[in-house]
């Protein structure tokens, strides 16, 4: 493999030639060979969405000449579009600033800009990583920056549409099947009916709570540390860096980005990622809930609850002829079990800052951005190919339903509690109809058990 020298303050280092990054990229690559996990590639377009709009912030405010800022955009826009995405290799366990990652983009887009300028790729001339693409910048500001940046746009762009499809799908089968009537159950008992539409608006509900916990987080993640600098003070960062950046942010990404108000907590703490992912883990929540109770209602078929059927996607055993299982269920409840995890790891490191700066940040964003992958297409999966396709079995409801002895509750108000116990017991422990009981206990005659126990009555103000 060739190589080029390349120098930092430490002094000269061989990078791969074919490589736009320079000799702190190089030097982390080395001292951070550790797993598989990669910086993601929406914080790294990020970054080059932040290079961008520095350069144009620096280029206003005097920082930097017409011709460098160009360049750097040039090779920004590079980035952003992911035409550079194989030039960062940066491994998430690294220093827990983002600092080798910030440098990363520094040395890249330098490197890049150089060669755009007719030289060769990489070196500090015109463009130097440090002076001209870091310019009013520190790694302490610029990579939370990043971090929001990228959270908000994936949350905002994945996570959120794919919700609100599974959820538009899920509202669609509730009002096809509003008037189905099936049995309920609590404790994984027979309780009293309620209908299938009333079954899946429960999971409508529960889903608009997790988009409200989601939205109501993201005004936070919307406000950027950006001019804080080292420590917070902004430090060789110009007077109005912070807004005018944020405004350039805002105007490139179409989002209704702000200067944080207090650089310090920006730079020390990130509470408003662990509020989102708050909102991820009740989204997880909900989805588990989903997952297994349509896992349950499409049991059997033949020694299950059978309810429900569920689309059949692939053979389900390698040894018994003909099963299916329910695949699409156990994906997204692995999923919901991998964000609720995702949201111990992130709360630890998000409250384990110390002094002027939380070194946790790649950790955080990397564990993020998962959960928001996982369940945007943990959802879009789930809905494609389960929800879309899922049929009720009326015959086997029907059946479930006509022979449940909790519909002895209808007759509470009618011969009152005790009376109506004898009829349910009398029925399960002689293997007989609730209206057969009913009648040899004497309790009622037979017209006034069926003016009485009628499921299609039981169903309340919701039915």
């Amino acid at each position: 493999m060739s190589t080029r020298s390349e120098s930092d303050s430490m002094g000269n280092i061989d990078v791969p030639a074919d490589r736009y990054w320079g000799a702190q990229t190089q030097r982390s690559l080395h001292h951070f060979a550790i797993g598989e996990e990669r910086i993601p590639l929406a914080v790294v377009h990020a970054l080059g969405l932040i290079k961008k709009a520095a350069a144009r912030t620096n280029l206003k405010l005097e920082q930097l000449d017409a011709d460098t800022a160009q360049l750097i955009e040039r090779a920004a826009d590079e980035v952003i579009d992911g035409r550079l995405d194989g030039h960062f290799p940066l491994s998430v366990w690294q220093t827990g600033s983002g600092t080798q990652s910030n440098m990363n983009a520094n040395e890249v887009i330098a490197g890049r800009a150089n060669q755009l300028a007719g030289g060769s790729p990489g070196g500090k001339s015109p463009v130097h990583p440090n002076d001209h693409v870091n310019r009013s910048q520190s790694s302490n500001d610029t990579f939370p920056t990043a971090m929001h940046i990228a959270a908000a746009l994936q949350t905002r762009n994945t996570l959120i549409p794919a919700v609100t499809a599974l959820r538009e799908k899920l509202h669609y089968q509730a009002q096809q099947h509003a008037d189905l009537i099936k049995i309920g159950r609590t404790h994984l008992m027979d309780a009293t009916p309620v209908t299938f539409g009333q079954e899946l608006s429960a999971f409508v509900a529960q889903l608009d709570m997790g988009l409200q916990a989601v939205e109501q987080a993201l005004p936070g993640v919307y406000a950027l540390a950006q001019g804080g600098t080292a420590v917070g003070t902004g430090l060789n960062t110009p007077a109005g860096f912070a807004e005018a950046f944020a405004s350039e942010i805002a105007e490139l990404t179409g989002q209704p980005f702000t200067s944080a108000e207090n650089k310090f907590a920006a730079l020390s703490g990130h509470e408003p990622l662990v509020q989102l992912h708050a909102g991820c883990k009740q989204l997880a929540t909900t989805l588990m809930k989903l997952a297994n109770d349509l896992r349950l209602l499409g049991s059997g078929p033949r020694a299950g609850f059978a309810e429900v059927r569920l689309p059949a996607n692939e053979p389900g055993s390698s040894i018994m002829p003909g099963k299916v299982n329910p695949t699409q269920c156990e994906a997204l409840s692995m999923i919901a079990c991998q964000v609720q995890g995702n949201d111990v790891t992130l709360g630890m490191a998000a409250s384990s800052g110390h002094l002027q700066l939380n070194v946790f940040k790649p950790v955080i964003i990397h564990t993020l951005l998962q959960s928001v992958r996982l369940l945007s297409d943990g959802c879009n999966s789930f809905r494609e190919h389960c929800i879309e396709g899922m049929e009720p079995d009326t015959r086997r409801m029907r059946e479930h339903l006509d022979n449940s002895l909790m519909l002895v509750t209808a007759l509470n108000p009618v011969i009152g509690y005790d009376k109506a116990a004898d009829i349910a017991k009398k029925a399960y422990q002689e293997g007989t109809t609730l209206k057969q009981a009913a009648l040899a206990l004497g309790y009622l005659d037979e017209a006034e058990f069926d003016q009485a126990v009628r499921p299609e009555a039981m169903l309340g103000e919701n039915g």
